[in-house]
């Protein structure tokens, strides 16, 4: 058991640390985790409301009838009071049902496939607002960001204007990652072979942390890179010093930079393979590879083919029944008629034969 003095040391010490931690999840700059954040305060408080009276009420009892305390009311045979049971129920029911709401509400405002409404709490999205296309891959283990209406693409580094909506399409070369920007908006999935998609906005300029929060291996730790929030101006010198760069990013320095590396440093491309992306989403970059779209198109189309012969069979063999089951009919229809007929021509006989008799 630690003294006193030792225990009180440690706490203080603690706190100093604390002090030094970075909020920005609780104080993000972007519009999206702002919106994140509230949410989180206020399901935070809604769930205090029950937690903090159950911790007083808890300590409170304990002191109330400890065993040297006689002047607390002894009731060893009371066991219900309807009062006690509707605080008890109540107040969780009610606010059960308010985080409920508050949920549903959230998650269709702060879907991420969802396009933006607004700039920010006080100014609505202009409707002459031009969205950033941002495309981004996760690699082993690094980051590259296309800016396929700019044709240029960076390493480990993006920027983006400040009150400018951006779009971020999202996949893997290999394994999933999380694509995680703390001021920006909350993380996304990204997964090879398939894309997600993420509308923020970034509302302050400033350098903020990006990363994966999903752990991919060897070199996940060093898994980072810095966002730019940049003005208008700003972004287009950054845009400008990147086309002056001479890499180029087509196919084959794709296919060297997807090779698992840690640690690397930022990178500017002054052009892209216009149809990279769409070859890194479809796991076609490679010569002779079948894109994934095309292969599924395919496969489409061959299924469609073989339900339509099938369908053709089974009409063929409909058709063949229903003639069938007319012949049949057809052939009742004239075994009556004969039948009728016979009866008609025995009746007639039969007086003749009785008179002949």
């Amino acid at each position: 058991m630690l003294p006193l003095f030792a225990r009180r040391a440690f706490a203080i010490f603690s706190a100093i640390l604390l002090t030094a931690c970075n909020t920005v999840v609780m104080n993000p700059s972007g519009d999206i985790a702002s919106q994140q954040s509230h949410l989180i305060w206020v399901a935070t408080l809604l769930m205090l409301l029950i937690i903090v009276p159950v911790i007083f009420l808890t300590v409170l009892f304990a002191w109330r009838y400890r065993q040297n305390n006689t002047s607390a009311k002894y009731e060893p045979d009371w066991d219900h009071s309807t009062q006690l049971e509707l605080v008890i129920w109540g107040a969780p029911l009610l606010i059960i049902i308010a985080l409920g709401l508050i949920t549903w509400i959230s998650t269709h405002t702060l879907d991420p496939y969802r396009k933006l409404s607004r700039l920010d709490e006080n100014r609505p999205l202009p409707v002459d607002a031009k969205v950033l296309n941002v495309e981004v891959v996760a690699l082993d283990w690094k980051w590259l960001f296309i800016y396929p209406d700019l044709g240029i693409a960076t390493v480990n580094e993006l920027a983006a204007p400040v009150d400018v909506p951006v779009r971020f399409k999202i996949t893997a070369s290999n394994v999933m990652n999380s694509f995680f920007i703390p001021a920006l908006a909350g993380q996304i999935y990204a997964m090879p072979g398939m894309q997600t998609t993420l509308n923020a906005v970034i509302n302050k300029p400033g350098e903020f942390d990006g990363f994966s929060a999903n752990y991919s291996g060897a070199g996940f730790s060093d898994m980072r890179f810095k966002f730019h929030g940049m003005s208008a101006q700003n972004f287009d010198s950054w845009v400008q010093a990147a086309k002056t760069k001479a890499q180029i990013l087509d196919r084959t320095t794709y296919l060297k930079l997807e090779k698992p590396s840690e640690r690397e440093p930022v990178r500017h491309y002054a052009s892209v393979d216009a149809d990279l992306y769409h070859a890194i989403l479809n796991r076609c970059v490679s010569a002779g590879e079948v894109c994934m779209d095309k292969m599924m198109m395919s496969d489409v189309r061959a299924n469609a083919k073989a339900y339509a012969a099938s369908d053709a069979k089974m009409d063929f063999s409909n058709l063949f029944t229903q003639r069938l089951e007319q012949d049949n009919v057809a052939r009742a229809a004239r075994a009556e008629r004969l039948s009728a007929y016979l009866d008609a021509d025995i009746c007639k006989a039969s007086p003749l034969i009785i008179g002949n008799k």
